[in-house]
């Protein structure tokens, strides 16, 4: 299993080649995969990979699902209602599962998750040699996966994409969200390390 700096370097290398033709689809979307407990060691190297893309002419852009999940709860007409819960209902698995449904629902409703990552791809359109770094993607758990947000967003990337993973690689093109996910297949993107 290679490290994230290692899996970088590939990333980088496929970068600068591109996608070409592939059978996964036309999109330029790249996973970049590692293990959950190297989360620290990701977020730790990031500046340093846009420091190395900058040294070759490159603009890394990013975009933090933690942000963004954080901006969409805040201006959520139930905001209140979610921080006004009893703390004692952390305890009680059915309130707990409502609770999450319902924020789930909030990222999900209108597609508004969806359309903040599009509105960000579209406003880097046309910016040659620049790549998205979609971050922090541990923030949809346990409301949704990153898949079903690939796929609604096919034929919308405007430049080469990178998520960073957290999970484990299961085969080729199998994935498993934080490594106690089900293995999903459903993935149209390149897979480097993990």
């Amino acid at each position: 299993m290679s490290s994230p700096s290692e899996s970088f370097d590939e990333l980088w290398q496929r970068l600068r080649a591109g996608r070409g033709l592939t059978n996964t689809g036309d999109d330029p979307v790249y996973y970049l995969v590692f293990k959950p407990e190297q989360m620290l060691e990701v977020k730790r190297s990031q500046r340093q990979w846009a420091a190395r893309l900058a040294k070759q002419g490159w603009i890394m852009e990013t975009m933090s699902m933690a942000d963004t999940v954080l901006d969409i709860f805040r201006s959520n007409e139930l905001r209140d209602v979610w921080l006004s819960s009893p703390a004692n209902a952390a305890c009680d698995r059915e309130a707990v599962a409502e609770i999450n449904k319902t924020l789930e629902d909030a990222l999900t409703a209108d597609d508004l998750l969806k359309r903040k990552i599009e509105a960000k791809l579209e406003s880097l359109r046309g910016r040659s040699q620049t790549v998205l770094f979609i971050t922090d993607l541990e923030a949809l758990h346990p409301y949704l996966r990153v898949g079903v947000l690939e796929q609604k967003l096919q034929g919308k990337f405007t430049v080469p994409t990178v998520i960073l993973y957290p999970g484990i690689r299961d085969g080729k093109t199998t994935l498993r969200f934080l490594g106690f996910y089900p293995p999903d297949g459903n993935y149209r993107s390149v897979h480097i390390g993990g």
